[in-house]
């Protein structure tokens, strides 16, 4: 049985308003954070091993 850790990040309310609207500023901000935050980074990473 495989064990996949569930990242916050899939359910994060702050990335899903700024996949609704991309030109607003929170969403800008969004992007931003995750340019340094090690939870999105190790969230794309194992995006990319499934």
């Amino acid at each position: 049985m495989e064990n996949k850790k569930e990242h916050k990040c899939e359910t994060c309310p702050m990335k899903i308003k700024a996949e609704e609207n991309p030109k607003k500023f929170a969403s800008k901000l969004w992007k931003w954070h995750t340019t340094w935050c090690p939870g999105w980074k190790a969230y794309q990473r194992s995006l990319e091993t499934n």
